[in-house]
């Protein structure tokens, strides 16, 4: 199902959580493109744990997550997709909240979401420069908390429609949850592990995964990376699909 050319209504909302700590940020969007590292990819690296049994196959909903994704009855889909979009962002959020200490400028100092792959913000010169990891995702969530409060955006008052750019804007708002999502695995699996929430973890990304695909809001080239750069959760996506989890 595609809302790309749909207007919705607005809806009341579930009250927004506390303002994110003032922190520096860009005023331009985030980079759509990815810089690979110099350096080949090393056939030999090991199997990351989140694609070893039994990590793979933790979940706290088991089955396949089309059935918590479709559209309910008499709901407009504009709506269905700005609720949902708060909620991942609000849990991602959280999640990244307990994992930050583990990520900082000496242990992450790229955006890394692969062996090859190091994401890339575009900033006020129009320049694509690479930042660490809790820099740019401190950008990242930044920049969606202010569309979350932006009514012009996520419109919450009765009488107000949602703008004409809104697909587009959610679009790109899922593109970078999803290299958040994609740099803790590759970069913090092991410490979502050792806080026994792989369960958690996983069924939040199944479930973000299942929405994108089904509202048209994620990219396969977005999930899997480009060749020579592979995103490390493409695989993880290719094995859910195989496992029954998501459609293929």
């Amino acid at each position: 199902m595609s809302f790309f050319n749909t207007l919705g209504r607005s809806m009341q909302r579930a009250p927004r959580p506390p303002r994110r700590s003032t922190t520096p940020t860009s005023s331009t969007f985030p980079s759509t493109e990815n810089l690979p590292q110099a350096s080949p990819t090393n056939p030999t690296a090991p199997k990351p744990l989140y694609l070893c049994s039994p990590f793979v196959e933790a979940a706290l909903v088991k089955g396949n997550f089309k059935t918590i994704v479709m559209l309910p009855k008499y709901a407009d889909v504009m709506e269905w997709v700005a609720v949902n979009i708060f909620d991942f962002y609000q849990n991602l959020n959280q999640f990244y909240g307990v994992l930050a200490e583990c990520c900082t400028q000496q242990s992450c100092p790229s955006m890394a979401a692969g062996p090859n792959l190091n994401y890339t913000w575009i900033n006020q010169d129009r320049k694509s420069v690479q930042l660490p990891a809790p820099t740019y995702i401190d950008y990242v969530m930044t920049w969606v908390q202010n569309l979350l409060d932006d009514e012009n955006v996520f419109p919450t008052k009765s009488g107000r429609d949602f703008s004409p750019n809104f697909p587009s804007t959610v679009k790109h708002v899922y593109r970078q949850l999803l290299r958040v999502f994609a740099h803790l695995y590759h970069a913090h699996y092991p410490q979502i592990l050792h806080l026994r929430s792989e369960g958690h973890f996983n069924s939040l990304f199944a479930h973000f995964l299942a929405f994108g695909k089904e509202y048209e809001l994620l990219d396969v080239k977005d999930i899997k990376g480009q060749p020579g750069a592979p995103v490390g959760v493409g695989a993880l996506w290719e094995k859910w699909k195989e496992m029954g989890i998501l459609e293929s």
